[in-house]
């Protein structure tokens, strides 16, 4: 371990006698003293589960002390932290910290706690994240070694780092750092919604966050929650996602930073059980934040029979804010006409309440492969694809050579700094759920040589089975949809083109009869009574969904001759 980036992690008891184990002289005793630390109490809430504390100081006696006998009479959390007879200090030095980069390390341990299966309450006062400063080089190589050596200690407590990282929790945090343009648009929010929270007759309360696949809205939106949910001049925000998995997910977030609903109810929930709990407009609740909003703009399902759930949200709520990316709806049932979306952006744009973010966030590539990407999807042009020293971008001859790819990133090492690689394709090949009945896999036949199952086909270790498709190990040998891997980053991703995609004229078409993806393939009514097929938009949807899902690189096999000789031609990498 270098010992530039080892920093120094002392264990007290926390209790009255902390001041004089503190000072107790020892080798490093002036960095703990007389420099900023970061420090961690943590205390045993019931069995295997426990409370932790983060925070920072200039000055780690005089700050224990103002908890010991100050704040136990102003929070009761802090009352039985106080009087607890098991509770621990962790205190955490470093020769280089300053105010900036111990603010840093506070943020990114809130992010690790929180994905920790063993912390069941989080707290501290603020969000911490910082732009550059000094030290900002070092700060990922100090934070990685300072974790480790936490695991080393006590790996129940401080799990190993890619069992953190690689956690749906880790991803949906509300402690990422967020860039520039993220900071801009979260405090044009929270000063529209300061604005307009007390506004008796307020009819321009929806606020949306529009931008493609990658640029941060939904980190954006976890930020927000946590953030509004924690501001004491602010009423309380309830979060609503479309899917069971993250309606867990944000649900655990939610119980660990003890976020309630005061009303009683649960203030993470999907659409439709949020409106049957407040069937009227008669006792709005205050804040609404909606993800994904773009699926929620056309007649509702199963528990649900009204005709357009986010309007129906907007009017029982004083404020709405929604992410809203239609190049995200994959159904025809979930189709907005074009008419009602540029209505909706008007109207937002006219009141001020509409945030765009463009920074591309997901993909770390220069601006050259991005344009290439975007222009791939957006008119259907394949262009020589730009060299980039940041993203790699490979063209295949068939697909054996690009499952073998993905699998030579499927390391230890690389899972842990850089995230999961997998395989995906279009929805080109049959697909149902496993059953006794079903003598093979459902799987993804290419030629004779190449077959893999689909995703959610090979029997689940119990201990990953409430993991999303691509944390669960065994999916490495499987190839995944739009259905399991939306909003999911990857670290490489392995796109398989299948034949509904081809390239006829100099130009990419989409042919839905080689899909069988159904829910693209239905014919959708207007509100004109209209009856149209939108299956090629949906099917562009698609591609565009699975293209973006790579940070590091985009690997693709064509099934289509023609498409695949194209990208061939017009790839500056060797074809593998």
């Amino acid at each position: 371990m270098n010992k530039k980036y080892t920093p120094i992690v002392k264990h007290y008891h926390y209790n009255v006698n902390t001041k004089n184990e503190i000072i107790k002289s020892d080798n490093d005793n002036k960095f703990i003293v007389r420099y900023p630390t970061v420090y961690i109490i943590i205390d045993k809430a019931k069995k295997d589960k426990f409370k932790a504390y983060v925070g920072e100081t200039n000055n780690i006696i005089r700050r224990t002390e103002e908890h010991l006998k100050n704040e136990s009479s102003e929070r009761t959390d802090w009352t039985k932290l106080n009087n607890s007879k098991n509770a621990e200090l962790i205190v955490i030095a470093h020769k280089e910290f300053n105010k900036s980069l111990t603010l840093d390390i506070e943020n990114k341990l809130m992010q690790y706690l929180l994905s920790d299966d063993s912390i069941n309450k989080l707290n501290n006062r603020r969000s911490n994240d910082q732009d550059l400063y000094y030290t900002s080089k070092d700060f990922q190589k100090i934070f990685i070694n300072l974790w480790n050596k936490l695991s080393n200690d006590n790996n129940n407590l401080f799990p190993d780092i890619k069992d953190i990282r690689n956690s749906s929790i880790f991803k949906a945090s509300p402690f990422h750092k967020l860039t520039e343009e993220q900071l801009d648009a979260k405090d044009k929010i929270i000063s529209k919604i300061r604005e307009k929270i007390n506004q008796k007759h307020n009819c321009d309360n929806l606020i949306i966050i529009e931008g493609s696949a990658g640029t941060g809205k939904t980190v954006l939106l976890s930020s927000l929650f946590a953030e509004i949910n924690e501001l004491a001049d602010l009423p309380e925000s309830y979060l609503l996602v479309n899917h069971n998995e993250q309606v867990d997910v944000y649900k655990n977030i939610a119980d660990k930073l003890e976020i309630n609903s005061e009303m009683g109810d649960d203030i993470v929930n999907k659409p439709t059980k949020f409106l049957n709990k407040h069937p009227t407009s008669d006792n709005k609740v205050d804040i609404v934040m909606v993800d994904e909003a773009h699926l929620l703009l056309t007649q509702g399902k199963q528990a649900y029979r009204g005709k357009n759930q986010l309007k129906d949200i907007i009017s029982r709520s004083k404020i709405v804010v929604a992410v809203i990316d239609p190049k995200q709806v994959l159904t025809s049932e979930e189709y907005i006409e074009s008419n009602q979306y540029e209505k909706l952006i008007s109207n937002a744009k006219d009141n001020n309440n509409l945030v765009e973010l463009k920074q591309q966030n997901r993909i770390q590539a220069n601006i050259n492969t991005i344009g290439w990407i975007d222009n791939l999807i957006d008119n259907g042009e394949i262009k020589d694809i730009p060299y980039d020293d940041k993203y790699e971008i490979k063209i295949f001859n068939n697909p054996s050579s690009l499952y073998r790819k993905i699998k030579s990133h499927n390391n230890q090492d690389e899972n842990i700094l850089r995230g999961l690689s997998r395989l995906v394709a279009t929805f080109d090949w049959d697909y149902k759920n496993r059953s006794p009945e079903n003598s093979d896999y459902w799987r993804v036949n290419i030629g004779n040589d190449f077959s893999l199952p689909w995703n959610l086909q090979l029997p689940i270790n119990k201990n990953y089975k409430n993991l999303p498709w691509a944390e669960q190990p065994q999916t490495i040998d499987e190839v995944g949809s739009t259905y399991t891997i939306q909003g999911f980053d990857l670290n490489y991703c392995g796109l398989i083109i299948g034949p509904s995609v081809k390239f006829r004229n100099g130009k990419i078409v989409y042919d839905p009869n080689e899909s069988h993806n159904k829910n693209a393939k239905k014919n959708r009514t207007l509100s004109s009574g209209k009856k149209v097929d939108i299956s090629e938009k949906l099917l562009n949807n698609e591609l565009n969904v699975l293209i973006k899902r790579g940070v590091h690189g985009l690997y693709i096999y064509a099934v289509d001759r023609q498409l695949r000789e194209e990208l061939i031609k017009k790839s500056n990498n060797s074809v593998l």
